[in-house]
């Protein structure tokens, strides 16, 4: 489905054009509705009226109005293809860079009242790095911020790469290393941020336990295939209707995973926003958990993830990780 506005005399032109394409078109004007009917090679049309005003019809026009804008002169993403050699977007690229965009959306919201001029920010699972390169243009090119963002991934070839393509933009504060962030991270001194898109099931966890063992102000994560509780619940309480069917415990169990998730989080000294990340369309791990560090970590109080444990019979490696006593 698209929307295309035009003038009465582009109108018979554009309705001919599209005879070969569809069997009806439907024109919408001020006061009246016109629909274009194939019978055969030609169109015939009939009409109603409707409550249209010329300012409603027109109101389609509105651009989504994105910090990273088609057509800005982004080179990297050319080379990543994302973009075309015309800083287009690719067309099979469009959901990746609408969930890039919202990224950096709720990272901007984030550090919108922070006088921070230096950041240092771990991408766990970066993968091919489309977040990792946009979120460093952003906060260097556009925002002025010395950064430091550090990508972690298994594919050495995917590693290679990254870092190829950051030498030849010359953003010297970007850097990938080829690691396992289950068996520990290199990186040395303080870390601002933590980062994840779709860093898989337990990936998620060390992520998350890695920033609140360094302390870090803020904490970005999409997570993916939330797998391990849904392997591990038994019924034990009132949830065990939602167990029952595989479809319903599947998605039931993402959901108390990230529950879960963030309950430790706020335990620990952190404001946490679950927020959707992007439309369901454009992605259907849209979940993503957005925190900030408020106030230091005390006695934590695990109380309620653990009665849920006990009653449910399952594992979570973040709660795990916190307490020193994950695989």
């Amino acid at each position: 489905m698209f929307h295309r506005n035009l003038t009465d005399t582009e109108l018979p032109g554009y309705v001919q054009e599209q005879a070969a394409r569809f069997g009806q078109i439907v024109v919408m004007l001020a006061g009246r509705t016109v629909t274009f009917t194939a019978k055969g090679k030609q169109f015939r049309h009939s009409e109603q009226k409707n409550t249209l005003t010329e300012r409603a019809v027109r109101g389609n026009d509105r651009k989504k109005r994105y910090l990273l804008q088609e057509g800005e002169e982004i080179p990297a993403l050319v080379d990543l293809g994302v973009f075309t050699p015309e800083y287009q977007v690719k067309a099979a690229m469009y959901d990746k860079y609408k969930q890039i965009n919202r990224f950096v959306e709720c990272i901007d919201d984030a550090l919108r009242g922070t006088d921070k001029t230096q950041l240092t920010l771990v991408d766990f699972g970066c993968g091919k790095s489309y977040l990792t390169f946009i979120v460093y243009y952003y906060l260097v090119v556009k925002r002025g911020i010395r950064a430091r963002i550090v990508g972690y991934d298994l594919k050495e070839d995917v590693v290679c790469r990254c870092n190829a393509v950051a030498r030849k933009y010359g953003y010297d504060g970007l850097e990938f290393f080829v690691n396992d962030v289950t068996r520990g991270t290199p990186l040395s001194g303080g870390v601002d941020a933590v980062m994840t898109l779709h860093a898989c099931d337990i990936a998620t966890d060390y992520a998350l336990a890695f920033a609140v063992e360094r302390g870090a102000d803020y904490i970005f994560s999409v997570p993916c295939c939330q797998h391990e509780i849904n392997g591990s619940i038994r019924p034990g309480g009132d949830f065990d209707l939602l167990l029952r069917d595989g479809l319903i415990k599947d998605r039931f169990c993402a959901l108390l995973t990230d529950s879960v998730r963030a309950e430790l989080l706020r335990s620990r000294g952190y404001a946490v926003d679950v927020l959707e990340f992007v439309d369901f369309a454009h992605s259907p791990k849209n979940v993503m958990l957005r925190a900030r560090r408020t106030r230091p970590q005390a006695c934590p109080d695990d109380s309620r993830v653990e009665a849920l444990m006990r009653r449910y019979g399952f594992t979570q490696t973040l709660y795990g990780l916190l307490h020193g006593d994950a695989h």
